[in-house]
């Protein structure tokens, strides 16, 4: 029997991965949850000392918002502004990144990226103090 994991394994394993929606009771301890199609893999029976009760959060409502869809199926994102800046130290060689907040998504969902890509792909962000704080 083969048992898929959640990215790694001990200590720093996720705990609780998202809320799915309980389905029916197999007995006293045991539920069968709607697991998605991505996870197919993994068994939908757990014991009640794995479950959490999911507290409504207004937070976690999606609002759906139009996205313009080309051709190849992709769609564009545009920054917004430049959250962070750090020096990566490789052997011998500094890479700059700049964490870089975009259009549609929230603070938390920032991604590093390289400074010079960045500044030649969106020249728009960056002003004479090198990057913009507001």
């Amino acid at each position: 029997m083969k048992v898929l994991r959640f990215s790694r394994k001990g200590k720093v394993s996720p705990c609780f991965i998202q809320p799915y929606e309980v389905t029916e009771r197999i007995g006293p301890v045991a539920y069968r949850l709607t697991v998605p199609p991505g996870l197919e893999k993994i068994y939908d029976v757990f014991h009640v000392s794995m479950l959490r009760q999911y507290r409504s959060d207004p937070s976690h409502i999606i609002v759906p918002i139009e996205v313009e869809i080309q051709p190849d199926l992709t769609y564009g994102e545009e920054p917004i502004k430049i959250l962070a800046r750090e020096v990566k130290q490789l052997r011998n060689k500094s890479i700059a990144l700049l964490k870089v907040l975009w259009h549609r998504h929230g603070i938390e969902e920032g991604t590093w990226e390289p400074e010079e890509s960045t500044s030649n792909q969106y020249p728009n962000l960056f002003t004479e103090r090198g990057y913009i704080d507001a």
